[in-house]
């Protein structure tokens, strides 16, 4: 359909088109002019999302997220109950009937007050800040302002609340846990004493690194035993006349001394004198006794050996046996004082467990007597100077817009039921051919445009002859 087409329709049936307008603006102005005023007040508030808590430092969150539920709260049963006994709603009789006659006495009077008074109220926030706008609308301007003014300050005693609440029930609980934790500090405490008491140390006992000190000298010792008691055993497997020990004895080198002398007399006394002369005789018994003497002195020596052997050994396996004996002594230190410092450790846990509680129990008694929140009133409600509604110009403008197209709608859907020829695009629509010729105008009074009966399609060289009006 062509433009053309839709203004000839237009102009062909703009009786319809009035008549919708009129209809609707004339309800359009009944409405605005008959339905009863309200008042819509409106205050708001600011969500501070700059201020730290003043308890734990954490800046405050206000994401969409954040606010959408603020609004919720606003809207809340619990805020609406606030609302109705702050305002004392519940001792008006007119309502108690009201109440009576809608549910004849069923469910709660204050929820059925907040449910009314729910209906009036809007919530919405200002775009891109922080900003909530908190509206009532009512019959009564002064009490739209004093129901909007009580949903903000109940709203934020409210906020206060959740707040707090559960500041006072974990409050509670640490209380609980902090008698738990002073008793299990108590008992690690008790064990740890009576433990030190038993073993006689203290947590600082300094005895372990003495007796670990006596230890190392002990361990020394024995490795210088140890050295000596193979130096003996060395001297004793060389013991005899060549011998160290042999050759380091004076007695022993004094004989050889005179050994070597008398073997030297011998000698001279062999080139003068015969094997049969007392004098080489002499000297031979003399040198015989003297090697006897050596021998009897080495076996001496050789005894020392011996004797200085079992001593050395005797002493080193004193020594073992001390050093055994202080190991011993130790190891056993060391696993009283490892069992000491695991009660001290069970100590000390129980103490940081027992300060952390008691400092969160300062933080939620802190939290729990705060009466400041993040929360301002920017805006308190006032009593409107004008009524909200009804609007009776915006009313006759939604009329006239929703008019037009009801109107325009119905003029179609007329002309598409009764199909009329009002234009030389139609015929040519119609026939299905070139078009030849020109309709004339018909504007003789009482002249209507031609129905379209539809027939079988004519050839395209025939000519339609149609007369000026038709009915």
């Amino acid at each position: 359909m062509k433009f053309s087409q839709f203004l000839s329709i237009l102009r062909a049936r703009w009786m319809i088109l009035a008549g919708v307008l009129g209809v609707l603006v004339s309800i359009a102005l009944i409405a605005g002019f008959a339905l009863p005023k309200k008042y819509t007040a409106t205050g708001s508030v600011l969500i501070d999302s700059r201020s730290p808590d003043p308890i734990n430092g954490t800046m405050a969150v206000t994401t969409g997220n954040y606010l959408a539920t603020q609004m919720d709260i606003i809207r809340s049963e619990r805020v609406g109950l606030k609302v109705v006994r702050s305002l004392r709603m519940a001792e008006n009789a007119d309502l108690r009937a009201r109440w009576r006659e809608a549910t004849d006495g069923q469910g709660s009077f204050e929820n059925w007050i907040v449910n009314l008074i729910s209906d009036g109220l809007d919530v919405k926030p200002t775009r891109d800040s922080n900003v909530i706008n908190v509206s009532y609308t009512g019959a009564d301007p002064a009490f739209s302002s004093v129901l909007a003014n009580s949903f903000i300050n109940n709203y934020i005693d409210t906020s206060l609340e959740l707040r707090v609440e559960p500041a006072r029930q974990f409050g509670t609980m640490f209380q609980e846990q902090l008698k738990q934790s002073r008793d299990k500090l108590d008992e690690a405490q008790r064990k740890l004493s009576a433990y030190q008491q038993e073993k006689g140390i203290v947590a600082t006992d300094e005895r372990l690194d003495v007796e670990t000190a006596r230890l190392g000298e002990l361990s020394a010792q024995v490795v210088g035993l140890q050295a000596q008691t193979a130096d003996a055993q060395s001297r004793r497997a060389q013991s005899g006349i060549n011998s160290p020990d042999s050759m380091g004895s004076g007695v022993i080198m004094a004989l050889k001394g005179d050994l070597a002398r008398q073997e030297a007399r011998l000698q001279e006394a062999s080139s003068r004198l015969g094997e049969g002369h007392p004098q080489i005789t002499e000297l031979r018994a003399g040198i015989a006794e003297l090697k006897n003497r050596i021998k009897a002195e080495s076996g001496n020596v050789g005894l020392s050996s011996n004797v200085m052997l079992q001593i050395s050994q005797q002493r080193e396996n004193q020594a073992r046996a001390a050093l055994d004996a202080q190991r011993t002594k130790v190891l056993k230190l060391k696993a009283i004082r490892d069992e000491a410092q695991l009660m001290v450790k069970d100590v000390e846990s129980a103490q940081r467990a027992f300060d952390a509680i008691q400092a969160r129990i300062s933080q939620t008694s802190l939290e729990s007597q705060s009466n400041q929140t993040n929360i301002s009133i920017l805006k308190v409600a006032t009593p409107p100077a004008g009524h909200s509604s009804p609007r009776p110009i915006l009313y006759t403008l939604q009329a006239i817009f929703v008019g037009l197209f009801l109107g325009i709608g119905l003029v179609l859907m007329v002309e598409l039921k009764h199909r009329r020829i009002r234009g030389d695009q139609d015929l040519t629509e119609l026939v299905g051919a070139d078009l030849i010729g020109h309709m004339p105008s018909a504007k003789a009074k009482g002249a209507r445009a031609l129905p379209i009966q539809f027939a079988p399609k004519l050839p395209s060289t025939a000519m339609l002859r149609l007369p000026a009006t038709g009915k």
